[in-house]
């Protein structure tokens, strides 16, 4: 009966590190998509906050961990390995620990980094500028989110007001990538020029673009993304506490087991 429980253990303690390191692997990929991906949102935090950069390398380094701990809990499960047992027990409860402070922190702080999101995009739409090389990249993801999210600024066109070379124009320029649907054109980067014979005072109010802020769409989008990221860590918590309980159960298998097949010398 003993050997029947313990091969049923081991079994299933391996079956579930297996999918402990599939998951592992699928948070080191989202660490990884946070630090190259340049079309979206992220790339737009990524360069100017120092946040997010430490968020995909923890993403990164609990990936990594994840995947060796599967690897362990997958090899001390099929040799019965108790010492390599108990340190996967261990490192299991310390990742749990971790997580479990990381998500809280992520909960408290998350009026000051709605904040600082706020601070970085009024700052990238002031200093603008569509012959900077230098910030080019930076300046053609937010292009990119304005013409994908069908937005203008983070709260409404009139953030736009704020660009040095807007206010050098007169406001007689506007961004191109804030187009509205019936203006046909290819260009969504830079600034379109406005007919001023037709507006000789022209305002914000005046340009044709799309008048609702980018801030309820980017909210709508990282929720959506971390929601996608809250669920497989929530998956990888309910194997790791799985794994620690059936870890437990194998060791006390093991050492109530028959020695007889251990080499003597």
């Amino acid at each position: 009966m003993g050997s029947g429980c313990l091969k049923v253990t081991k079994y299933f303690l391996f079956l579930f590190n297996l999918l402990f390191f599939i998951l592992g692997a699928v948070i080191l990929g989202f660490g990884i998509w946070i630090m190259v991906d340049k079309n979206s949102f992220i790339y737009v935090l990524q360069t100017s906050s120092s946040s997010l950069k430490t968020g995909a390398y923890i993403l990164i380094g609990v990936g990594a961990v994840t995947m060796l701990m599967g690897f362990l809990g997958c090899l001390g499960a099929v040799n019965e390995i108790r010492c390599l047992l108990g340190l996967y027990f261990t490192c299991l409860l310390l990742i749990l620990i971790g997580q479990i402070a990381a998500g809280l922190l992520i909960y408290f702080q998350k009026d000051g980094l709605k904040a600082e999101v706020s601070g970085i995009v009024h700052k990238l739409i002031q200093d603008y500028n569509p012959n900077d090389e230098r910030n080019r990249t930076i300046q053609n993801a937010w292009d990119y989110v304005q013409s994908q999210l069908s937005c203008c600024g983070w709260t409404g066109p009139e953030n736009w007001m704020q660009n040095t070379i807007l206010l050098d124009r007169n406001q007689t320029s506007y961004p191109c990538s804030c187009k509205n649907g019936t203006t046909e054109s290819l260009q969504y980067e830079g600034f379109c020029d406005l007919d001023t014979v037709s507006n000789p005072n022209a305002t914000f109010a005046n340009w044709p673009v799309n008048k609702k802020g980018c801030m309820e769409g980017v909210e709508s989008w990282v929720q959506e993304n971390l929601g996608i990221i809250l669920g497989v860590c929530a998956g990888v918590a309910v194997i790791e506490l799985l794994g620690m309980v059936l870890s437990i159960c194998l060791c006390k298998n093991i050492h109530t087991e028959d020695y007889t097949k251990v080499p003597k010398y």
